[in-house]
């Protein structure tokens, strides 16, 4: 997957900043923050923050130094979430999904079977949907950087049989995020669904307490979840993506230098993780399928038709409001529901 060249790249550039004194035993720095988040070492996101963190540590002399939390390190999501208000992690990279717990409103970009590709998805969270949503996130003292992270399209994985249609939901224990838009998706659906913090999935899935769940492909791979799990079935039901938040007090601690420095530096690192993920969203069938993965292939007919007769887009649309709506259908370029 080119993971572990890029580890030992990011080691080289942290062993080469040491050497030069920069960032040395026995130098302060002037403010060291936290960055927590939920995903394997391996995986793209925490390969380009590591990078990005040596660049701002290297380019401000030291004086900002950003250490890397990943793997639920401090927590889980929802006490992450709850350190990040606090102030206790600076910096944290969340789903919008899990982040409507607290701010309702930026789950839209996660509507079920709205976004049909990649393309609409860039313009619409480059653009106006995603200005939206970083608007709500600001009005609960968090600030959200400009380039959200790539999580990817999200598939269904069992471990007792594949997933065709909408009928075949019906009754399946899968665990969802924490979060409502997840549950109320799957209920649609008539599954059973259970909200399990990301540091639990493996262990419920193991135990048989589900026996589904479903993720991006780069997180099905790098959880090891294909080791509990055998089919799966390419839904593409959700996108879902990472916003990079900051504590407000902390961000607006930094001298402007340092802000725009590390918004410089996050905000590419997301960029170049969206182009790993990719990549590696293009090898992964392969290495899946060798791990034993049985695929199988979808249409979105069915599943679409059960939530608009479920009542799930009329009763999201009242729950966003109108203006919200309006401007998640612009950006998909049809109506929902």
């Amino acid at each position: 997957m080119g993971v572990s060249r890029r580890t030992v790249l990011v080691g080289s550039v942290s062993a080469a900043m040491l050497g030069s004194g920069v960032g040395a035993r026995g130098q302060t720095a002037q403010f060291t923050y936290k960055y927590a988040n939920n995903l394997p070492a391996t995986h793209p996101m925490n390969i380009r923050a590591q990078e990005a963190v040596a660049k701002i540590k290297l380019e401000s002399g030291g004086r900002l130094d950003i250490q890397v939390f990943p793997n639920n390190q401090l927590g889980s999501d929802t006490d992450v979430l709850s350190q990040l208000r606090s102030g206790g992690v600076e910096f944290f990279t969340l789903s919008p999904l899990i982040l409507s717990t607290l701010v309702p409103n930026a789950s839209v970009s996660g509507i079920g079977f709205a976004f049909p590709n990649y393309d609409l998805v860039w313009k619409a969270i480059d653009g106006e949907l995603g200005a939206y949503v970083r608007g709500q996130i600001a009005k609960a003292n968090i600030i959200a950087l400009d380039k959200i992270w790539d999580n990817g399209f999200r598939q269904i994985t069992t471990s007792t049989k594949p997933i065709q249609t909408a009928a075949d939901l019906k009754g399946l224990k899968i665990r969802v995020p924490v979060s409502p838009l997840w549950t109320s998706m799957f209920k649609a659906f008539e599954a059973a669904p259970a909200s399990i913090n990301f540091a639990e999935v493996y262990t419920a899935l193991q135990t048989k307490i589900v026996d589904g769940q479903e993720n991006p492909l780069a997180i099905i791979s790098t959880a090891k979840l294909f080791e509990v799990q055998k089919y799966l079935s390419v839904t593409n039901h959700m996108w879902d993506g990472f916003w990079f938040l900051a504590n407000r007090r902390a961000w607006e601690r930094l001298p402007d230098d340092l802000r725009a420095l590390a918004t410089k530096h996050i905000n590419e690192a997301a960029m170049n993780e969206r182009a790993d993920v990719a990549k590696l969203n293009a090898s992964l069938r392969d290495e899946l399928t060798s791990k034993g993965m049985v695929f199988n292939e979808t249409k979105p007919d069915s599943f679409r038709e059960t939530l608009t007769k479920a009542g799930f887009y009329d009763e999201w649309k009242k729950k966003y409001g109108e203006e919200t709506w309006a401007i998640l259908e612009k950006a998909v370029g049809a109506k929902l529901g």
